[in-house]
C-alpha cells in the first residue's frame, strides 16, 4: 500500500467530525480513484496501526482511536486535564447532574421505559428525557410489552462518541465508578464544574436584577 493512501486516510479521518468507518474510507477512495483501486478493510486497519506507531515514536500527543464503529483522532490521556480546562468540560454540551443520572440509568438498564426511570429516580423525568433526546444521546427504541405499551429508551452512537466508548460494553463497572468518584483529580474537576455553575448562576441573577432595576 502506497504512502499516498496513508496520507489520504490520515486526511480523511482528520477532517471528519464523526467516527469514519472502514467502508466509508474505502468508498471515498474508490469514488475518486475508481472501483479498481486496491484498498481493503485490512489495508485501512494496517495503515492506521502504522500511523499510530509513527505518532507514538515521534512523541506526538495525538492518536487514532476506534470509537462507535469508526476511526477518530484523539489526544492522549495525559493531556486531558489541559484540554478539559480549556474547553471548560464541554461547556456547550454540558449535562446537568440530573441529566447524567438519568443517562446512567438508561445506559445500564436499556431498553427502559420512562415509568421505570422515574421509579428509580423518584422524580418526574419528562424534561430530562426530552433534553437527552434533543442532544441525540438517547433514542426511542421501541415499546414495552406491558399495559399501555410505554416507549422504550436506549443510548445512541452519539452517546458512545460523547463518552469516548467503542461500544456499550465498555461502560465502567459499578466498582470502577466508585473508584473514579474517590479519585482526587475527579473531585477537583467536579469542584471546578460546581464553581463555574455557581458563577454562571450569580451572573444570571445579577443580569436579571439589573434588568428589573432599569424597569
Amino acid at each position: 500500500m502506497s504512502n499516498f493512501y496513508k496520507s489520504v486516510i490520515e486526511a480523511l479521518i482528520f477532517s471528519s467530525d464523526e467516527p469514519l468507518s472502514d467502508s466509508e474510507i474505502i468508498r471515498t477512495i474508490k469514488g475518486i480513484d475508481g472501483e479498481d483501486a486496491e484498498i481493503s478493510n485490512q489495508n485501512v486497519s494496517d495503515i492506521i496501526a502504522e500511523l499510530n506507531t509513527e505518532y507514538s515514536d515521534s512523541g506526538r500527543s495525538i492518536r487514532i482511536v476506534n470509537i462507535a464503529g469508526g476511526y477518530l483522532f484523539a489526544t492522549k490521556e495525559e493531556y486531558s486535564k489541559y484540554l478539559g480546562f480549556l474547553s471548560n468540560e464541554k461547556s456547550k454540551r454540558r449535562l446537568s447532574q440530573a441529566a447524567l443520572e438519568t443517562l446512567a440509568i438508561i445506559a445500564y438498564k436499556q431498553p427502559i421505559t420512562k415509568p421505570e426511570i422515574e421509579s428509580i429516580r423518584g422524580v418526574n423525568s419528562d424534561y430530562i428525557i426530552a433534553s437527552l433526546l434533543d442532544k441525540k444521546l438517547i433514542t426511542i427504541s421501541g415499546r414495552a410489552e406491558t399495559i399501555g405499551r410505554p416507549l422504550l429508551y436506549s443510548t445512541t452512537k452519539e452517546f458512545l462518541i460523547y463518552f469516548g466508548l467503542s461500544n456499550i460494553k465498555d461502560l465502567p463497572k459499578p466498582r470502577e465508578i466508585e473508584e473514579i468518584m474517590q479519585d482526587e483529580d475527579f473531585i477537583e474537576q467536579k469542584n471546578r464544574i460546581m464553581m463555574n455553575a455557581i458563577e454562571e448562576l450569580v451572573e444570571k441573577e445579577d443580569q436579571e436584577n439589573g434588568s428589573e432595576n432599569k424597569n
